[in-house]
């Protein structure tokens, strides 16, 4: 018999909470049920905090269930207040349209939608021409303002102020998951956990709308030891496109995490057999970096496909010799006679983005952390000419343990 993908997901450590447990393993385990996740158009690229999302979809593909892929075209244009402190900025309906269309190329590498296997909407096609007063009287008379008010994602708002343009939000989100409901048959939302305010809001609309169940389930979010969402680094987030994050960095962020984030992971980002996830898992010292490794390869992989991870792996493992050059680190190419005339050392780490300030990069000079040609650097006021190329006709400057750029000629 085949597993319930309810089953697959608990024991890879995706699911946070449920509306109703065993009523959702048994709708997943009697046949196909189509599903909604939303993603809202905030930028032109996916980040690696939706990438365990994308994960989930894929699996309850594979098990045979159909995805819809919600684009927020419509409720982007208020913005999610949940997990924010301040009001989004306001963008426009062409960029908002432009990171649409982005999203779904993006997603068509992880999602089948051919055949009818998956869908992909877009929210705008009927939120933005509603009838405002038709709408608070078939949709808003069923929300509760007293209700609303103690949702988690309002409350965090409370004290600086929350806008009545966003208060509208969660009535937008639970209006998709009745349309999607009436015109596909969508009966179960997933997202993530910050998300459950707004999903049981879809989920007790439908019930008194339509009269008939409908579900809610949300995953862990991505976090460091510490509770920051993870995916960030000192140039931002970590992107699913190669032109905003390239392959190695990608790799290299996944290469870096903390040990004790390791096999959660594995079991949430790879498709390994979770007896492999946890025998690696269980490394210990130094081992526990061939974890990290496999990690780091096989999150690659399934984004940027196996010839970029075997790159991505071969790059990282040749800067452990030093001196060693490789087309796939981070390259800053500067006119010859830029080199000519001798560049500093701060104006190179500034324009790697190795430090986000000209002070900043004093500071990381002067404190040891700078590393040029395998040799520590610590005076600030250094400047580099062609006679300090190495071997391989570049400068490769390492930050700390993690940050690797090369410097060359062009």
């Amino acid at each position: 018999m085949s597993t319930n993908v309810y089953d697959v997901l608990v024991e890879r450590g995706f699911i946070e909470q449920a509306t109703n447990e065993e009523e959702i393993r048994e709708l997943l385990g009697k046949g196909p049920v189509t599903f909604y996740i939303g993603f809202d158009a905030t930028a032109d690229s996916l980040t690696a905090g939706h990438f365990l999302t994308i994960m989930a979809m894929m699996h309850m593909q594979r098990a045979g269930h159909r995805p819809i892929a919600l684009l927020g075209g419509g409720t982007t244009m208020v913005g999610d207040p949940s997990g924010k402190t301040d009001m989004r900025k306001i963008m426009t309906k062409e960029t908002i349209q432009h990171n649409a269309d982005c999203f779904y190329r993006q997603l068509s590498r992880f999602i089948k939608f051919d055949n009818d296997s998956a869908i992909i909407e877009n929210n705008a096609n009927w939120l933005l021409n509603l009838n405002y007063v038709d709408f608070l009287r078939e949709v808003g008379a069923h929300f509760s303002v007293n209700r609303m008010l103690t949702a988690e994602c309002y409350k965090q708002r409370m004290e600086k102020g929350l806008t009545f343009f966003e208060f509208n939000y969660m009535v937008m989100q639970s209006y998709d998951f009745l349309v999607l409901n009436q015109k596909y048959g969508c009966c179960l939302e997933m997202g993530g956990n910050d998300q459950w305010s707004n999903i049981i809001g879809g989920v007790e609309l439908i019930r008194r709308k339509e009269g008939k169940p409908a579900y809610g389930l949300t995953f862990k979010l991505l976090t460091t030891s510490e509770g920051i969402k993870m995916g960030k680094t000192m140039k931002g987030a970590v992107w699913l496109d190669p032109e905003k994050t390239s392959p190695y960095e990608f790799y290299q962020y996944w290469r870096n995490i903390e040990d004790v984030k390791v096999e959660e992971c594995l079991g949430l980002l790879t498709f390994l057999p979770m007896d492999e996830v946890r025998r690696l898992g269980a490394l210990e010292g130094s081992e526990i970096n061939k974890a990290k490794e496999v990690l780091a390869y096989e999150i690659t992989k399934i984004v940027h496909g196996e010839e970029e991870a075997r790159k991505a792996q071969e790059a990282a493992k040749a800067l452990f010799v030093q001196g060693a050059h490789s087309e796939d680190i981070p390259t800053t190419a500067y006119p010859a006679d830029v080199f000519e005339k001798g560049i500093d050392l701060i104006t190179m780490l500034v324009d790697s983005k190795l430090a986000p300030t000209r002070s900043e990069g004093r500071r990381l000079i002067l404190g040891g952390g700078v590393v040029v040609n395998g040799e520590k650097e610590t005076d600030f006021a250094k400047t580099y000419t062609p006679s300090d190329f190495n071997e391989n006709g570049v400068i490769l400057i390492k930050k700390g343990k993690k940050g690797y750029h090369q410097f060359k000629a062009e």
